[in-house]
């Protein structure tokens, strides 16, 4: 019995398949409207490293003079 799907006319009577097979077919919509949402977390990233970059610099620059 290497078959462990149940017969296409059977229903579960918990819905965890249905609510499984929900999940999946909404799985790439989901990551599609991520992914076409623009930059924005790139954006906060890139700002967050060039603010880091330049703590270090001043607080490297008050060590030194």
């Amino acid at each position: 019995m290497a078959n462990s799907q149940p017969p296409q006319g059977n229903h579960d009577p918990a819905g965890s398949t249905q609510m499984f097979r929900a999940f999946v077919d909404e799985a790439p919509q989901g990551q599609q409207a991520a992914a076409t949402s623009g930059g924005g977390p790139r954006i906060g990233l890139i700002i967050g490293v060039v603010v880091a970059v330049a703590v270090v610099a001043a607080v490297a620059w008050l060590a030194l003079s």
